[in-house]
């Protein structure tokens, strides 16, 4: 048996022109504050507890009141809160002051008007010790006959600090045509604001003969507000069923905050579904780039955290948002990026943060200007719009593997949708039961609402390791929902990437994933392989795999192009940290201090950390696969060494102007502009021929592949020659790149082969050079020495490439 649920809102705004009675009710003389509150005790019923009210903004005399309530970051609050605020102003007691006595036991009057045309009184004085405020309402059009009207609210001082008091209660018929309500405060607790909300709801219970198709249930709501909001009651004979509770629905698109304090007893979710048309939005003129897998340059962000400090300078409705990107896309393009992986922005838990999520078809409120669903829908929009015209691809990280503890799918069907009675660990998870048809039905479903609804170019999947499990647990080897996805007409032309770590235990998974020549991933084992070669205790077979594309994962058929490689991201420590921070707690890091722990002023510990970061980005943009930076670590963006997800601090746009952060900038532009120019070897779809490469040690020796003592590597990488070149061309043959690694302590003299003929080696990077030199667009000519050949001093730490040059360019 299945019950709707409606709820619908009433808007009530100030008719300045209504105004009866003394003047004693004030608007608008101070902001809303925000604070936990507890519960209060009104004349019709006892409140429960409000988590979070908003800051509101002060308002004019007379103004009208639409829309007061900002949410903070992960709270979405109501979308319309407070629909009038009241002050009641306390007198001052006295006995010669009889006449100020008589006046405030006068009744003081306000008319309000909802959206809808209805009409609400407010009729306040004071009752003995008590003030009493009466609220009538008359007019109101319901979205059913058996709609209940409710009055949901707080109390807040004039000093800012909200009242232990929050208010929910039903109204009472006095006719046929009229509600009503009393309130009544204790004298201590004014001057005070009321600001309330009205709320309907009504129920309409689900005929199976009639709402019923196969198993999918359904309804059909003749002239339904715009403001009405619904959800679910579920009825049924299984244990998993509370026919109490409310439940959202998981394939609505628009979402807004249910009553206040009411999903805190579990009756109601957080969000609800509402009855309203999408916004349009206008695509005309947008395609999206369409950019090879081998090309990708990707930045991930936290949309929140890219341009929510006031340092970004964008206007405080903006930092912060989806139109906080698209305001910082120049800084994108400055670095040559074409690709953002956006962290999770779907509706998540608020306390647990966005990978663990609620809902699956809508992006979460906050990230809206008006921490609205339409305005966080159309702002998402014209973000992506926006990136595309500047020729940036998006891809979202998603989560389908669990959802959040309440609010999301449970209640529905907990049998079929959760992992239950199987693998205890899964079921306290909230573990997904991704491949049972259902649920694999709505993922489906979920990724082609993002493609045809917002043109998103690609999906990530957080915990891919889950969607192998199968209905009882076990580990499938070949999961119909990885399958599903890799041939799905809709997502043909999407990227899709396989991210094995795991948001409970903070630690990815290495498996061997199915694929079917589809599936990318990111390359966990690129970045713990390179952080332990340049903190000097890698294997250089274990750097010279990760440097060619790791084809210990992707020689399966795929190729370098399907591996995603990183250094850092926004779990673990970020890359200024991981060259300053290393102790017990953060063994599985990976890091090293380079020899002080935390902030230093040790001038040699402090080259030696500049050395570090620009070894980690050059072997990041130099290694075949796809270069994945993470936001901020252009700049120095700091955890202050914690490797914790709710470590990460909003980025601080001022860094982006320091020494460290220009120098940075400017070589991760370089070397993607390298990367571009010479994508015939460092951009490769497939894995390089043995004839495209040669390895050297010190001193063109063999390199000591099985002396774990050595600490150098070198490599050739040989551009293909071009038969019938004509002279005329010459200039513009490409040359041989040589590359070297030393993460030694100690420096190494390097002998470069010689180079093909009619060119000569020119450096272009030396990461151990003081800024400006450690890096050239047009290189550096290097003078022949002992017989012809070229001898090379590399400092300790440190890292350089060499390009050959036709003579004379």
């Amino acid at each position: 048996m299945l019950i709707l649920f409606l709820l619908q809102d009433f808007m009530a705004t100030l008719s300045p022109f209504h105004t009866i009675g003394s003047h004693c009710l004030n608007l608008g003389a101070n902001e809303l504050s925000k604070s936990a509150v507890t519960s209060c005790v009104c004349k019709s019923k006892v409140g429960q507890s409000l988590q979070r009210i908003d800051v509101g903004r002060k308002l004019l005399p007379g103004e009208v009141v639409h829309n007061v309530a900002q949410s903070p970051r992960w709270s979405l609050g109501l979308r319309c809160f407070a629909a009038a605020r009241v002050s009641v102003e306390q007198a001052e007691e006295s006995v010669n002051k009889t006449s100020q006595v008589d006046e405030l036991q006068k009744q003081s009057t306000y008319l309000f008007r909802t959206e809808t045309g209805g009409q609400v009184k407010v009729f306040v004085c004071k009752r003995s010790v008590k003030y009493v405020v009466d609220i009538e309402v008359s007019s109101l059009q319901f979205s059913s006959d058996d709609s209940q009207l409710k009055l949901s609210g707080g109390l807040y001082r004039s000093n800012r600090d909200i009242i232990n008091q929050i208010i929910e209660t039903p109204f009472i018929a006095r006719s046929s045509s009229e509600l009503a309500l009393e309130l009544e405060f204790e004298a201590e607790e004014v001057p005070c604001y009321l600001s309330f909300l009205l709320k309907a709801s009504s129920r309409l219970d689900l005929d199976p003969y009639v709402n019923r198709t196969g198993d999918i249930w359904h309804a059909s709501i003749e002239g339904a507000w715009t403001s009405v909001s619904y959800g679910y009651r579920c009825k049924g004979n299984r244990d998993t069923f509370h026919a109490e509770h409310v439940l959202l629905d998981p394939y609505a698109k628009i979402i807004g905050s249910s009553i206040p304090n009411h999903h805190e007893s579990g009756l109601l979710p957080k969000h609800l579904g509402r009855l309203c048309k999408e916004p349009a939005f206008d695509w005309s003129g947008d395609l999206s780039p369409n950019i090879p897998l081998e090309q990708l340059l990707v930045y991930r962000l936290n949309v929140m955290q890219f341009t929510k400090d006031k340092s970004s300078k964008l206007p405080a409705d903006v930092a912060g948002t989806f139109s906080g990107v698209t305001e910082k896309v120049q800084h994108l393009k400055d670095l040559g990026i074409n690709a953002v992986l956006l962290e999770p922005i779907l509706t998540f838990n608020e306390q647990k943060g966005p990978y663990f999520p609620c809902h699956f078809f809508s992006p979460a409120n906050l990230y809206g200007p008006s921490n609205g669903s339409v305005s966080a829908i159309n702002s998402m929009k014209g973000m992506v719009k926006n990136l595309h015209a500047n020729g940036i691809e998006i891809f979202l990280e998603v989560v389908f593997t669990h959802t959040a503890e309440g609010g999301a799918l449970q209640g529905l069907d907990d049998l079929s949708y959760y992992h239950k009675n199987s693998v205890e660990d899964l079921e306290a998870r909230n573990a997904l039961n991704c491949n049972y048809p259902v649920v694999q039905q709505l993922i489906l479903d979920s990724l082609r609402h993002w493609v045809t609804e917002f043109h998103i170019d690609g999906f990530c999947f957080i915990n891919a390791s889950c969607l192998l499990r199968g209905v009882h647990g076990e580990r499938l080897s070949r999961p119909p929902l990885v399958e599903a996805i890799a041939f799905e007409p809709v997502l043909s032309m999407t990227k899709i990437i396989a991210d094995c770590w795991d948001p409970y235990d903070k630690m990815p998974k290495e498996i061997r994933f199915p694929h079917w020549k589809k599936w990318a991933e990111m390359n966990t084992k690129f970045c713990s392989d390179i952080r332990n070669f340049l903190r000097g205790q890698g294997a250089l077979s274990s750097l010279a795999t990760r440097l060619c594309g790791s084809g210990d994962i992707f020689s399966d058929g795929r190729g370098p192009a399907f591996s995603f490689n990183f250094i850092a991201r926004n779990f673990g420590l970020p890359l200024v940290d991981l060259v300053s921070y290393s102790n017990a707690e953060l063994a599985s890091e990976v890091s090293w201090n380079c020899g002080e722990e935390g902030p230093t002023s040790n001038t040699a510990v402090l080259e030696r950390r500049l050395k570090q970061i620009r070894n980690f980005l050059f072997v990041l943009y130099i290694s075949l696969g796809i270069p994945v930076l993470n936001m901020g670590d252009e700049c120095g963006h700091s955890s202050s060494g914690s490797p914790s997800c709710g470590s990460r601090k909003h980025l601080d746009w001022n860094n982006m102007t320091t020494g460290f952060g220009i120098q940075t900038t400017k070589f991760i532009s370089f070397l993607i502009s390298l990367r571009k120019r010479r994508s015939d070897l460092l951009q490769k779809r497939n894995f390089l021929k043995e004839e495209n490469i040669e390895w050297h040690g010190s001193n063109r020796s063999q390199p000591g592949w099985e002396d774990p003592s050595c600490k150098f590597l070198a490599m050739r990488l040989k551009a293909d020659k071009a038969e019938g070149q004509l002279r005329s061309e010459a200039s513009q043959l490409k040359g041989d790149l040589f590359i070297a690694f030393n993460a030694a302590d100690r420096a190494e003299t390097i002998i470069l082969p010689p180079p093909p003929e009619g060119m000569a080696w020119r450096q272009l990077v030396d990461t151990a050079l003081p800024y400006p030199g450690f890096f050239s667009t047009d290189g550096k000519p290097i003078l022949e020495q002992m017989m012809g050949l070229v001898a090379y001093k590399m400092k300790s730490r440190s890292c350089t490439l060499f390009e050959a040059c036709t003579d004379g360019s």
